[in-house]
């Protein structure tokens, strides 16, 4: 049984919008919808064939960050006390195939998953910025802190790549979760311009600001102050506050034309309880590594879970 809830007092919708990977597991002729008064957007699934499949409930919950910005996100709410937060990286959203796999393997095992875009991304609002990584920290703790007022145990942060740094950067100044994933997060800010905007960026962005345009137009704006927070940040001096309780899993793909490898070896020599896992062949984006990657997750999650 599928049942689609909505409280049409506050939320419209369009089927088209939801995700492709629902219906690719549920065709249209096999789906029931009822409208029940409700709160929140939900979808709850729940799988026939087997007992053993945990009842999923996909839930739009917004949160608003100390900034009164709201954040949009998807619960994957499995009915368990224990949840995972997901941090998408630069210019992404929690839509990312990396967020939305991670979270369905977490399903899987029975643990809630929340995928939320950061403000200026996805469906969040507020105006994206280039840096951002400790405003994005701090929407980070307005999630955490929603789910802990709900009386739920934020058992792990994971981040890709920006969101990567982030987790760690939260693990650095807010010290009340012990167990953090970072997927592919880059080690020195201040690599990785250069490629992106251009030897001449520090000349060009005297001016306030640097538009990065594509083929159809400005793709989005770079301002002078985003870029000092980016080449500000010391992720040496962060990872050397993140406390020894905390446990960190760094996990890298070996083949990342984006990140090189070697700042996840970085990282490794830094934090005292930490693991690293290289991904032989993987790229930035883990495309033909999906399924490993969410192994090598799910069995560090499950094992510090235990610890527990």
């Amino acid at each position: 049984m599928e049942t689609l809830a909505c409280n049409f007092h506050s939320v419209t919708f369009n089927l088209s919008k939801f995700s492709n990977s629902l219906f690719s597991k549920f065709p249209l002729h096999q789906v029931r919808y009822s409208i029940t008064p409700a709160t929140t957007l939900s979808l709850r699934m729940t799988h026939s064939h087997s007992s053993q499949n945990p009842v999923i409930e996909q839930q739009r919950v917004i949160i608003p960050n100390k900034h009164g910005e709201k954040l949009v996100g998807l619960l994957h709410e499995t009915g368990s006390k224990e949840i995972v937060i997901l941090c998408h990286g630069f210019r992404s959203t929690k839509a990312d195939r990396t967020m939305v796999n991670l979270a369905v393997a977490l399903e899987k095992e029975g643990i809630s998953a929340f995928r939320f875009d950061f403000a200026g991304n996805g469906e969040s609002e507020g105006s994206f910025e280039f840096g951002n990584y400790s405003k994005e920290a701090d929407d980070l703790h307005s999630v955490i802190q929603h789910f802990c007022e709900a009386n739920r145990i934020v058992c792990a942060i994971l981040g890709h790549s920006k969101g990567g740094d982030v987790v760690l950067l939260y693990a650095s100044k807010y010290h009340d979760i012990h167990t953090v994933v970072n997927v592919s997060g880059r080690y020195d800010l201040k690599k990785g311009i250069e490629e992106r905007f251009g030897k001449d960026f520090m000349d060009r962005i005297q001016d306030g600001f640097v538009d990065i345009k594509n083929k159809k137009g400005v793709e989005y704006r770079v301002t002078k102050e985003s870029l000092m927070e980016r080449l500000s940040l010391d992720m040496h001096e962060a990872c050397l506050k993140i406390p020894r309780e905390c446990r960190v899993l760094t996990v890298h793909g070996s083949a990342d034309e984006i990140i090189p490898v070697g700042d996840a070896l970085e990282v490794a020599k830094i934090i005292p309880n930490h693991k690293l896992h290289i991904v032989e062949g993987a790229n930035h984006n883990y495309t033909s590594y999906q399924t490993e990657l969410a192994s090598v997750v799910l069995n560090y999650l499950k094992e510090t879970l235990q610890q527990d």
